[in-house]
């Protein structure tokens, strides 16, 4: 099973690309875990609501260019629903036996485009607490690791 990440956003701070890198590189060989970094859509100090309507559209062309054109899309929002760990570890495990990859999508700092929510296979969110998007990468790979960890008996989880 393939796992990949979509983010809009890259330069990120040593601290996040560490982070990230750290649990990455603990993640399972049946369980590979790629990273495509997207740049962001350039915006002014005070973008207007039709610049921003504008970023997000082109944000979310360049996402949907980078999706697989099968497998499980899972876009990370902060409206969409809030599972625990065991949780997501079931979807995993359901997602593997269905032969299915998975990739997860982080929008801009504008949000992600309502098309993309709407079109994806799950809409998820992490916390109802607004996180930094870099965060959200390392929040997300420590999640998909603890949750690879359960389902392999490994004690990394200890709940």
């Amino acid at each position: 099973m393939k796992l990949r990440i979509v983010a809009v956003g890259h330069r990120m701070p040593q601290w996040i690309s560490a982070g990230y890198e750290d649990y990455a590189r603990r993640m399972p060989r049946e369980m590979s875990l790629m990273l495509t970094e997207l740049k962001p859509e350039p915006r002014g100090d005070k973008p207007s609501a039709g610049d921003i309507a504008r970023i997000v559209e082109q944000e979310a062309q360049r996402i949907e260019a980078a999706l697989p054109k099968s497998g499980i899309t899972v876009v990370l929002d902060e409206t969409g629903k809030t599972v625990g760990t065991r949780q997501l570890a079931d979807k995993i495990t359901h997602w593997r036996d269905a032969g299915r990859d998975v990739c997860f999508v982080i929008g801009g700092a504008d949000g992600t485009a309502a098309r993309l929510k709407q079109g994806g296979d799950w809409l998820w969110s992490l916390s109802a607490l607004t996180l930094p998007h870099g965060l959200v990468r390392v929040v997300l790979v420590e999640q998909l690791y603890r949750a690879v960890s359960i389902l392999g008996n490994h004690p990394y989880h200890r709940a």
